[in-house]
């Protein structure tokens, strides 16, 4: 379908069996959901055996009783998972609760309210600080600076990563930028890998930055590879090493996705300096995290090689619903136009880019239709997208048949907004 040499006769051609087709798929009441990057029940059945493993037996191999309170860093066993996640080592990690987003959230109030390098580094000490958000983004990293109030500065997302040129001479002219949000490996939802230079550059951020500066490295998708030959993410821990900028680096990663979504493990990496200011703030809110769970983990991937086998069954139940999803897009835009997108080598989603000023449209046509997409402009701080086009797909929760008929219902909406808008011109 091409729309640019198409004649008006053409267009109200089109336009008129493309709405035959979708009220007739209205009419059928469909209830399909493409909203959120949940695991499916198939993915979280293959960790059912974390019940019941410890057999009554809650003492670790180091010794530490998890029934007690204690251990605010975590158990070292549980570090240890940690460092197979992040390869970092496990005197550099906290083990937590089920969420790194409640990490990720206690960190960058703890750098607001209290600073992580002493009273006098919090950030509401300065007027109007603000933070590098790479767009699109991760929405619920979007609703923390919101809720404290941080002014969010999108930055472009290149096949690299962030524009690192752009990131650069924003903080070397304005020293109330306090950090930047990175996805790194399958970034959410554009599924870019940052590439060796991106990672380089991010880590020397801080040379340049005003006092204070930290890098949120939400590796969420560390080891969820779809392919045997997945590009491989630079270690941003060697980078700041090697930079003498590791204070300037906060990384977190968890188990969420690995096995249950809510009752998984979160970690996070950091300095000594960094981890001490954290403490002490997490020592008057907690006297210890599920050290129990954070067990019944170690125990889950004891053997060696067990976690690598563990993600490659994910990656089978996960990976014919993303061919599901890019052959759709293939077939419908592959010789046109009228959208763009990422073929993701993994994490969970797929990123699609409308023509200008239509992603609302064709949200609201597919919800009318009875498929469930995340709101548009989500994917980008305050909720608004500038050019109203990107719109994030989440294939994993639904079967490989339902992903098929909504995508179905997708690539139709997508074509019918697009030439309602051609004739509109």
């Amino acid at each position: 379908m091409q729309l640019a040499n198409a004649s008006r006769e053409q267009l109200q051609q089109w336009e008129q069996a493309l709405s035959a087709e979708y009220n007739a798929i209205k009419a059928e009441g469909l209830n399909l959901d493409l909203t959120r990057g949940k695991p499916s029940a198939e993915q979280l059945s293959l960790s059912d055996a974390l019940d019941g493993i410890l057999q009554h037996n809650y003492i670790t191999d180091s010794g530490i009783d998890t029934r007690n309170y204690g251990g605010l860093e975590g158990t070292p066993e549980a570090r240890a998972l940690g460092e197979q996640l992040m390869g970092v080592p496990a005197a550099q990690i906290m083990a937590g609760g089920n969420s790194s987003l409640t990490l990720m959230y206690q960190l960058m109030t703890t750098a607001f309210f209290f600073g992580l390098e002493g009273a006098d580094s919090a950030w509401n000490k300065e007027e109007g600080i603000k933070f590098l958000c790479p767009v699109p983004g991760y929405d619920r990293h979007f609703s923390i600076c919101e809720q404290l109030g941080i002014e969010m500065v999108n930055i472009p997302m290149t096949s690299n990563g962030p524009d690192m040129d752009a990131a650069e001479a924003l903080i070397k002219a304005d020293s109330s930028i306090k950090g930047m949000w990175c996805v790194p490996k399958y970034s959410n939802p554009t599924g870019v890998v940052y590439s060796k230079d991106v990672v380089k550059r991010i880590a020397n951020l801080a040379k340049i930055a005003g006092k204070g500066f930290r890098v949120f490295w939400d590796n969420a998708y560390a080891i969820h590879d779809l392919s045997e030959n997945a590009p491989q993410l630079a270690s941003i821990w060697e980078a700041t090493k090697a930079a003498g900028t590791t204070d300037s680096v906060l990384q977190f990663a968890s188990t969420s996705k690995i096995t249950h979504a809510g009752a998984g493990v979160a970690f996070l990496a950091a300095s000594d300096a960094n981890l001490n200011g954290f403490k002490k703030v997490l020592g008057i809110q907690t006297i210890g995290p599920d050290k129990i769970n954070q067990l019944r983990h170690a125990k889950f991937f004891a053997v060696p090689g067990s976690l690598n086998a563990h993600m490659q069954k994910h990656a089978e139940i996960i990976k014919p619903r993303f061919e599901s999803v890019l052959k759709h897009l293939e077939e419908a835009f592959g010789d046109n136009a009228l959208g763009q997108w990422e073929s993701a080598d993994g994490g969970y989603f797929i990123s699609f880019d409308t023509q200008e000023g239509l992603a609302k449209k064709v949200v609201a046509l597919a919800g009318q239709a009875g498929v469930k997409l995340t709101p548009a402009g989500a994917t980008f701080p305050y909720g608004k997208d500038p050019q109203d086009s990107n719109i994030r797909i989440a294939p994993t929760v639904p079967s490989v048949e339902q992903v098929d008929a909504a995508m179905k219902v997708f690539v139709l909406c997508v074509k019918l907004a697009s030439v309602q808008k051609a004739l509109a011109a």
